[in-house]
């Protein structure tokens, strides 16, 4: 999906309340290079995403009514990334957890974090289960942090947990896997976003995505505004969702829906 979206709709079409996506998962893309264009310390971009972009994009998704919302942000290859680096990124994670945990629990919403935290600071590991703790009874918006998260980790971690409980090789199907996976009970996304301009997932909840929507914006994620994210929510509307049966939806404008 390119980034003039409005130019790419043959009308000015409105968010259609009876077709929005239940969750929306996100790949935030170019913190780094928002900070460098502008001279700054690589951990400045981060800082950006943590306490001004994140909360305005959940806020919006509580108020059109879309009950997940899902964040990468630290993937399991980040730890080949400058020490210095690093050290900073993680102060980011213990104030952006901090505000946006008080913040977002007296707003009703439930948190939780996907991925292998215990190889984090023994601080936050502990700040984020007691974040999900603390959050466990809301249930106005799902709001899920990936850290230290990777497809592939995620997938060998729920063999091997398997493996130890003796799982039955004849009992295991899709549904019996999905709830070894760190999202279980959570919906599989209806959209992928990716800011920054990469046009790959990157190991991004494989097996949860075979069906989801993927859209790639050139905006970097400091960038990255509800007005945007209203934009792709108004594609993903206009796109014809088959799950690999026939089309039952007209298409409106298949010049947006055919972008890939």
């Amino acid at each position: 999906m390119t980034d003039n979206l409005k130019n790419l709709l043959s009308v000015d079409f409105p968010i259609d309340p009876s077709n929005l996506p239940k969750h929306i998962a996100i790949i935030m893309d170019g913190n780094r290079r928002w900070a460098k264009s502008r001279g700054l310390n690589p951990v400045k971009g981060h800082e950006q995403a943590a306490l001004n972009v994140i909360e305005p994009l959940i806020d919006r998704c509580g108020q059109l009514g879309i009950p997940y919302v899902t964040f990468w942000a630290f993937s399991t290859e980040n730890w080949k990334r400058d020490k210095i680096e690093l050290t900073g990124l993680f102060n980011v994670f213990r104030l952006g957890l901090k505000n946006l945990a008080s913040k977002f629990i007296k707003k009703g919403a439930r948190l939780r974090i996907l991925g292998d935290i215990n190889k984090f600071p023994k601080d936050i590991a502990k700040q984020s289960l007691d974040m999900m703790t603390q959050s466990s009874k809301n249930h106005k918006i799902t709001v899920t942090f990936a850290l230290n998260y990777g497809g592939r980790d995620e997938i060998l971690r729920a063999v091997k947990k398997m493996i130890t409980e003796n799982v039955s090789p004849d009992s295991i199907d899709e549904e019996l896997f999905s709830s070894y996976l760190d999202t279980a009970g959570i919906p599989d996304p209806d959209i992928v976003i990716r800011t920054g301009g990469e046009k790959r997932t990157s190991g991004y909840l494989p097996w949860q995505t075979v069906y989801s929507e993927l859209f790639f914006t050139d905006t970097l994620f400091p960038d990255f505004t509800p007005q945007k994210l209203e934009e792709i929510i108004v594609a993903y509307q206009q796109r014809d969702r088959r799950f690999g049966g026939d089309s039952k939806k007209i298409k409106v404008n298949p010049q947006v829906s055919a972008i890939a």
